[in-house]
């Protein structure tokens, strides 16, 4: 394969521009941490950044349009080559989309100092030619399979757009941008996921010689993923109609069932097996405390919201961000000391904020997550940063999910 001889090409003094997942996981560790200190700087000194959106909703574009869109970026990269046997976007052209996105961070960190539209049309640059690169390959691959993958992208730039329109004063309906960005990231978690958790671990345990192995996708997949995917969208774009809070709880329910069937629980013994699992387990959450906020006032929608972003996005991503990083460089699948701690930290901070709605010291539970998340995203860099921009160890066969 063409990706095999990009890889293998150990005397590169700049490794990391050889495939997608090495630019675009380190830019995203480095930013989620960073962006996130910057949030609770201004929440906690009550600081303020020369950017047109409050601080508040900067920390939510950030993390939406700058953290998880280069995750989703440097996976997809990665696995296209997979699908379609065709060499990965490396060299230049990689690199001038890893400065698409950097420039986009930047002008919507100062674009007080800069004419809202022209500032716009910087930062949406990068989710629509993503998706433009992303279809092109899958189009000439003839990978029709994953003709779906632009979808998602496609879905996010045009979110990302309602926030401008938005905050320029046109007639969007409030918060439309970011729930309709947060319904295609979960869309996206639940798709590929149920690819390569399910994949990853059947692998695993065909190793262990286990007798009980994951079940193939079937027809509760099909209805768990429809399911799921009507209740998001409903509430992305009615968030005020409560039968959408009953289809919520029904894909949870579906989804949990679908869970249980991938073997997760044979598996524990493997922490980056067990992460992604739990980071599925934490869509399930959130879609449960989504669907019940929508039914009563009990439960807030801010602590589903965060059982979306900080359990099941930060711990996904993190879970495929590790095994991605040391498959495709030639390192052993299995998780150190170091990682597991990486692993421990999200899954804890994405605990303590969503406990934060239920408690007298919610301030206090906020800062201790916005740390746990700190140093989980800072430690991935430090740990995984010198593997992101070195050459390939040895050559290893990648693992593929299906």
């Amino acid at each position: 394969m063409a990706m095999s001889e990009v890889e293998s090409a150990r005397a590169r003094p700049f490794a990391i521009w050889t495939i997608g997942f090495r630019p675009f996981f380190l830019m995203a560790g480095v930013w989620s941490a960073v962006a996130l200190a910057g949030w609770i700087a201004m929440l906690a000194m009550g600081l303020t950044l020369p950017s047109r959106f409050d601080p508040l909703t900067w920390h939510i574009h950030e993390m939406l349009f700058g953290f998880v869109l280069a995750v989703i970026a440097g996976f997809l990269l990665t696995a296209i080559p997979n699908w379609t046997d065709r060499a990965p976007i490396s060299g230049l052209p990689l690199a001038a989309l890893a400065t698409l996105w950097l420039t986009g961070r930047v002008t919507c960190l100062v674009s007080t100092s800069i004419p809202l539209g022209l500032a716009a049309a910087i930062d949406l640059a990068f989710p629509f030619v993503l998706c433009g690169v992303v279809a092109r390959e899958i189009i000439v691959g003839r990978n029709w399979r994953n003709m779906v993958m632009p979808v998602p992208l496609a879905v996010l730039g045009v979110a990302d757009l309602l926030m401008y329109l938005e905050l320029a004063g046109s007639s969007v309906p409030a918060g439309l941008g970011w729930r309709l960005a947060l319904t295609a990231i979960i869309v996206l978690i639940s798709v590929v996921g149920g690819r390569i958790v399910p994949s990853f671990t059947r692998n695993w345990l065909v190793k262990k010689n286990a007798s009980r192995l994951p079940a193939e996708h079937g027809h509760i997949d099909s209805l768990a993923l429809v399911t799921l995917h009507a209740g998001m969208i409903g509430w992305a774009i009615f968030p005020g109609i409560w039968p959408f809070g009953w289809l919520l709880l029904l894909a949870a329910a579906l989804n949990l069932w679908r869970l249980g069937r991938w073997r997760g629980v044979a598996a524990r013994a493997e922490p980056l097996l067990t992460v992604l699992h739990i980071g599925y387990l934490w869509v399930i959450v959130g879609a449960a405390l989504l669907g019940v906020s929508m039914l009563t006032d009990h439960v807030p929608q801010v602590a589903a919201i965060h059982a979306l972003t900080a359990g099941a996005i930060g711990t996904m991503t993190l879970g495929v961000m590790t095994r991605v990083s040391l498959g495709h460089t030639g390192r052993a699948l299995t998780a150190d000391r170091i990682t597991t701690l990486i692993y421990l930290l999200v899954i804890l901070a994405a605990i303590a904020r969503v406990a934060a709605w239920d408690s007298g010291s919610s301030a206090m539970l906020i800062e201790v997550s916005a740390a746990l998340w700190i140093g989980s995203f800072g430690l991935f860099a430090l740990r995984y940063g010198p593997i992101l921009v070195a050459p390939r160890v040895q050559p290893v066969d990648v693992e593929r999910g299906k």
